[in-house]
């Protein structure tokens, strides 16, 4: 099982790695938040190729960070969303919203 972080990589990848649950949840959140304000790339991808475990927490981060790309001006693509968030997604109606490839 991989940390649980949130990193701001090269081609300004923001990478979500871990269990996404009420425990991590505030911590990424705060942390998500600060990267993609420092960040100068007018597109946000965010990877979450090494999540490991997501409960309905990991798709809120998600929806967050698209709103703080948003309010930063950038445009904003999910990539590589596990299955358990994709299956969330679709429950609620966005996974057309949040792509998730």
């Amino acid at each position: 099982m991989s940390t649980t972080a949130v990193q701001l990589g090269e081609h300004d990848v923001l990478s979500l790695s871990g269990v996404l649950d009420y425990r991590s949840g505030p911590a990424l959140r705060k942390d998500g938040k600060a990267l993609i304000a420092s960040s100068k790339a007018p597109m946000l991808v965010i990877d979450c190729s090494a999540v490991d475990k997501s409960s309905s927490v990991g798709l809120s981060l998600l929806l967050a960070f698209m709103r703080d790309a948003q309010a930063a001006g950038k445009t904003f693509e999910v990539r590589a969303m596990p299955q358990d968030m994709r299956e969330i997604a679709e429950v609620y109606g966005l996974d057309e919203l949040l792509g998730g490839r």
